[in-house]
């Protein structure tokens, strides 16, 4: 399989990596030659590091499937599935599309790594459109392997398809959304989080290092290895059924409290900046996600034996 990813930033940059390492070739281009010219040292180092892991056996081999295009031309030549991977804005998605529609194979899959817009923003004006959707994987996704695909109204099935496999192929976990949805359906579940997170501290019931530990040592460590419904499947002796009979009152009588507060609200959001910097500078910020980062190689290992 022909591979072809376009944005080199760091989620093309992490794309390359999953392709790559599940034996694709991939060429890799961007229109900023400087992130280009850095991409295979960054991606290097990544590829590196799972080596170090034992994520992966070569990371050599890895790197021998990537290479850098200097022309969109160039990269899309021969390939058979399409990751852009560019800023979040409507009309530059809009762009590289018409692009990518004229210059790709006809039977090529086109995706995007939006993580908000649908597909159907960007692709209706284009004759290819049938094969046009969105891959919105989850950062890192060579670390974190969902990537949910949806596609727009006139989006064939077997593009889909198509896309669904390749992504289980290279050890992906692909689901598919089947209707458009701002923020598809990981990021409404955070959202949802997030939002009474936010109320909680806000209202006084909790700090917002209590709240992650709440989360982490708690619900997190089910949720690293069983979804929510599987979680109350096994919470209640008779099942589903026999918990929401259960709590389903009291979860009626939470949900009416939880409309009622602007959780976004300036002020919150700066208190707990406040808390989280007091817990880590911002200096240290980039340090914590590499300790982030080792941390899921770790579960990765405990999640694959």
């Amino acid at each position: 399989m022909n591979v072809a990813v376009v944005g080199a930033g760091l989620i093309g940059q992490a794309w390359a990596i999953v392709f790559a390492r599940g034996g694709c070739d991939v060429r890799l281009w961007d229109g900023d030659q400087q992130a280009l010219d850095s991409a295979l040292t960054l991606i290097g180092r990544q590829v590196a590091e799972l080596e170090n892991q034992q994520l992966l056996l070569d990371a050599a081999s890895v790197m021998s499937r990537i290479q850098t295009s200097a022309s969109l031309e160039h990269a899309l030549s021969g390939a058979q599935y399409v990751q852009e991977n560019l800023p979040e804005r409507v009309a530059l998605k809009q762009e590289i599309f018409s692009k990518l529609d004229t210059l790709s194979d006809p039977r090529a899959v086109l995706a995007s790594s939006t993580s908000s817009i649908p597909a159907s923003a960007f692709t209706e004006h284009l004759a290819g459109r049938h094969r046009c959707l969105v891959a919105h994987p989850v950062n890192p996704p060579y670390l974190i392997p969902v990537v949910e695909l949806c596609g727009a109204p006139w989006t064939d099935e077997s593009a889909v398809e198509k896309a669904r496999s390749l992504h289980a192929s290279v050890g992906q976990k692909p689901v598919i959304v089947h209707k458009e949805l701002e923020g598809f359906v990981l990021n409404r579940l955070q959202g949802a989080l997030l939002r009474e997170a936010f109320r909680l501290v806000q209202g006084g019931c909790i700090s917002a290092e209590d709240l992650d530990t709440t989360v982490k040592d708690g619900l997190g460590l089910r949720w690293a290895f069983m979804g929510p419904f599987e979680t109350i499947d096994l919470n209640a002796p008779e099942g589903v059924q026999d918990y929401c009979n259960r709590y389903g009152d009291m979860y009626q009588s939470i949900a009416r409290e939880q409309t009622s507060v602007d959780a976004w609200d300036a002020e919150i959001v700066a208190d707990i900046e406040q808390q989280r910097r007091s817990l880590l500078p911002k200096a240290e910020l980039l340090d914590r996600r590499l300790w982030r980062d080792a941390r899921l190689m770790e579960l990765l290992r405990l999640k694959n034996a």
